[in-house]
């Protein structure tokens, strides 16, 4: 079977450190998605503006190259314990193939690449190709009972201090740099180096941050792409 991706998304997050590992967990990220010229279809979304969410089907585009692996280590676990590749969310599997749940804040019809989805709470890299859009069906999925296995409980987040640094940003950009900074979205590894600082490109920006007893200090920020 052969697939082409229908579109592709815009996002805030300019790489993927400090993308959110699940969908949601970072309510103010935003998102576009922008079809290709031959999905540009009115008809295509007739009935879309009736759903709150959508599930998207896209492609790991930034670690299909690396293949996949029977076994992973997922953050959750602390990065130290391994479990099978379908029992985690892990990018390196087998067709590279990922599914998000989605906020479908609206339709932007009058762009000149319209109609333009207009995504929430996504965990998406700016530029990941899309296969498809289906609406999510809440009586149907969201299962009453349903149990989430060593992910059952939502990640703790972290304490911020320096909030001031984002002073200058719009209130949109400043609540998704906090919200991602507060998920500690370092590598397991990375976690041993305490007091460490890194640079994530989020919103247009570098910022430079450190984590250290379960507090993220963000040390400034600036223009342009400056890798930790």
């Amino acid at each position: 079977m052969e697939i082409t991706p229908i579109g592709r998304v815009r996002t805030c997050f300019g790489e993927k450190f400090a993308v959110p590992r699940q969908p949601g967990l970072c309510p103010s990220a935003w998102g576009e998605l922008v079809f290709e010229k031959e999905f540009r279809s009115e008809e295509a979304l007739r009935g879309l503006e009736g759903f709150s969410h959508v599930w998207l089907i896209f492609h790991f585009h930034q670690t299909a190259d690396r293949g996949w692996s029977p076994t992973v280590r997922p953050p959750r676990l602390g990065g130290n314990q391994r479990v099978g590749v379908f029992a985690s969310r892990s990018t390196f599997r087998p067709n590279g193939l990922g599914l998000s749940l989605v906020r479908l804040d609206g339709i932007d019809r009058e762009c000149n690449e319209g109609p333009v989805l207009l995504l929430g709470g996504v965990d998406l890299v700016d530029g990941t190709p899309v296969f498809d859009v289906k609406p999510y069906l809440p009586y149907a999925e969201a299962p009453e009972g349903a149990e989430g296995g060593y992910a059952e409980e939502a990640p703790v987040r972290l304490e911020l201090e320096g909030v001031e640094q984002l002073e200058g940003l719009s209130e949109r950009d400043r609540r998704v740099i906090e919200e991602a900074l507060s998920l500690d979205p370092r590598p397991a590894g990375a976690r041993h180096e305490p007091g460490r600082e890194h640079g994530v490109m989020i919103c247009g920006q570098n910022v430079r941050f450190e984590i250290e007893g379960g507090i993220c200090r963000i040390k400034g920020m600036d223009k342009g792409r400056v890798r930790d």
